[in-house]
């Protein structure tokens, strides 16, 4: 996460308005020094974890990308070099060469030296822009053992190099180019004195530049991967923008129309595109982007968006009689129920709120996307009754099973006061009340859930045994949800509630751990466990609350001595150490049934010696994680059988 200039007392001097078209070394403000950064990074690229080392490139990045959404750009070009190293090149207008009055040095000295200098502050070289509110390139620089930048402008090539955020050398002029070559090229490694691991990942990276070309249709963006023997290259260029966005995130769900509705308009100073299209799932995908950076905690845009569509849709259903007199009003949830939307607006100054500054709290967006989503969307149904009329259809079924399931909640509810909020039968429960120091295991079948039992620690390990598979709660309504026992047990059991009764501040353990076999059902309860918490419960996942066990494969006994190992590589190491010979027996585990209580507790519970994975969940690339669960779970086979092959290299020590 960047730090927004509020976050440091700055008093930020406004230039004056010039030509939206003029971009020089005047338009470049001089706000801040970069001396913290290099101190305390995580302040300004969130974490020096991988996550932090991706921000890197993303900032550069997204200075190319404002130069495309001020319209002199439309094609950027990222390599990941054999060296370590990433090339951002792009056919801008070049970052400006000439001296800064303010600062007596060259603009782009001031762009890479200086933190909070840009072309975003001063409402005269961009109109909006994304990135870490203008920190970007010079964090990059701050926290990259070297960096060089290259200038192509006015028929001059310029170079200039930096090491740990200092000037190497003054710009210098190094060649001649073609007048219409214009652009600018920067090349970092980052500095290994900051980063834990400077191994970029090409997935990661593509799943953001993917997002990025769909939300600024026409922009070519190049991908290139140099490290492996066979290079890696793809390009993402969608001029049908966020409407492409909504067809490639469906395309593992059945559509309900083949159309995509779109919206878009400028009001107030904001420029609104909307896209949207229903679907057979039973799940809502609403992705909201400011100036192309995601909120995952949506705002003002997102409730705009929302009270127009249940508005729009309700006046339609009234006026055209699909909705009865007699009938309540469909609620927002129900219109949306099987809905992908991308919501994107532009703004010159984004208000971001909340501690990780992912919402958006601009009251003039509301009105903007509103309005504009309301008047558009009211043409569009009233042009094309028969997908309004199926689209209503489907809202009443979900009202229909939302009722029945508030009904199976509300008796639930009933029963356990009667009972004292008992509790699931098959629990066997910790003693220990302090949820901070409690764990439920989730475990798969009867005989190893009465190992786990026995192997337990009474005191803190609570043990949860499922039969059999749970509901694909990827396709079920919430009345199956409600009805299906496991999940029941579930839900009771860690005390939460789900949906729109979930309430934290009520879990009673601190650790839910989900502990299959390591075959292939396993895999697949595993993935069914984790459909239903992430669709139902996300905040577990999202705090850190839900765990993977990783019990042995092996068991290598030798002179009396037993060793566990985890992976074929650990086997390996083990066989190594102590002799491959005819006195081993090693015997592979298939299930967790084949070990004794007093095996499962040394290899699998006893928190002294165990392996656990903890789920965690990457919330700038949530469109790709809800696609990733859709197409394991949802009907269509073809994408489930790309999505295998295109994964398959990742798995390992999986019994088929």
């Amino acid at each position: 996460m960047g730090a927004s200039s509020t976050e440091f007392d700055l008093e930020m001097e406004r230039v004056s308005q010039v030509d939206e078209g003029e971009y020089g070394a005047d338009q470049i403000q001089i706000l801040e020094g970069l001396e913290a950064v290099r101190k305390r990074p995580g302040m300004y690229i969130g974490s020096t974890s991988l996550r932090g080392l991706h921000h890197l490139v993303y900032e550069i990045v997204d200075n190319s990308v404002d130069e495309a959404l001020a319209g002199y750009c439309d094609t950027i070009r990222i390599t990941i070099n054999k060296d370590g190293t990433v090339t951002v090149i792009d056919n801008g207008r070049g970052i400006p060469v000439d001296i800064n009055h303010k600062a007596g040095l060259s603009a782009v000295e001031v762009v890479f030296t200086v933190l909070h200098a840009g072309g975003k502050f001063g409402g005269g070289g961009y109109k909006v822009s994304g990135g870490l509110h203008g920190v970007g390139a010079s964090v990059v620089n701050a926290l990259s053992e070297w960096l060089e930048v290259e200038i192509r402008r006015e028929g001059k090539v310029y170079k200039q190099r930096y090491e740990r955020g200092h000037v190497m050398y003054p710009l210098k002029e190094i060649g001649t180019c073609e007048e219409h070559e214009t652009g600018s090229k920067v090349t970092f490694y980052p500095d290994t004195e900051i980063f834990e691991d400077i191994t970029f990942d090409y997935d990661t990276l593509k799943q953001r530049f993917r997002e990025m070309a769909f939300l600024t249709k026409g922009l070519k963006i190049v991908l290139r991967d140099e490290r492996p023997e066979e290079i890696i290259e793809k390009t993402f260029h969608y001029e049908g923008g966020i409407k492409e966005f909504v067809t490639y995130l469906n395309r593992s769900k059945t559509a309900l129309y083949d159309q995509i509705i779109y919206c878009e308009g400028i009001r107030d100073g904001v420029a609104v595109e909307v896209a949207m299209q229903h679907n057979d799932s039973y799940t809502e995908n609403t992705y909201g982007f400011v100036n192309n950076i995601t909120t995952p905690e949506g705002g003002t845009h997102i409730v705009g968006f929302r009270n127009a569509l249940t508005k729009t849709f309700n006046d339609y259903a009234r006026k055209n009689k699909i909705l009865k007199d007699s009938e309540s009003n469909l609620s927002g949830e129900d219109i949306r129920e099987g809905l992908t939307a991308i919501i994107s607006v532009k703004i010159e100054d984004p208000q971001f709120e909340g501690q990780t500054k992912q919402k958006l709290g601009n009251s003039e967006a509301r009105g903007a996307v509103d309005n504009i989503v309301s008047n558009q969307l009211q043409i569009y149904l009233e042009q094309n009754p028969v997908i309004a009329k199926m689209t209503i259809e489907k809202s009443v079924m979900a009202q229909r099973a939302r009722e029945a399931a508030r009904k199976a909640r509300d008796l639930t509810r009933r029963k356990s006061a009667l009972e004292g909020m008992s509790l699931p039968g098959k629990l066997a429960d910790c003693s220990d009340k302090n949820p901070a120091n409690c764990e439920i295991y989730i475990v798969e079948g009867d005989s190893a859930g009465g190992s786990a039992k026995t192997a337990r620690s009474r005191a803190t390990q609570a043990i949860l045994p499922l039969r059999g598979k749970i509901l694909n709660v990827e396709k079920a309504r919430l009345d199956r949800i409600y009805g299906n026992a496991e999940i029941k047990a579930m839900i009771t059991a860690f005390g939460t509630g789900i949906h729109d009764d979930f309430d934290i501040s009520k879990l009673r353990y601190h650790k839910i751990i989900i502990m299959t076999d390591a075959d292939v059902d396993g895999a697949h309860i595993a993935t069914l466990l984790l459909t239903f918490i992430y669709r139902f419960m996300p905040e577990l996942i999202k705090q850190g609350y839900v765990y993977l066990a990783q019990p042995p494969l092996y068991k290598l006994e030798k002179n009396k001595k037993a060793w566990y190992a985890y992976s074929d590589e650990e086997l390996d190491s083990i066989l190594q150490e102590v002799g491959r010979d005819g006195s081993n027996k090693i015997q592979r585990y298939k299930g967790l049934g084949e070990m004794d209580a007093e095996q499962l507790w040394d290899t699998t519970m006893d928190p002294e010696h165990r392996i656990l994975l903890r789920v965690t969940m990457d919330e700038e690339n949530s469109s790709e994680l809800d696609l990733t669960f859709t197409t394991l779970m949802g009907d269509k086979v073809e994408p489930r059988r790309e999505f295998i092959e295109e994964n398959a290299k990742y798995v390992r020590n999986l019994d088929i």
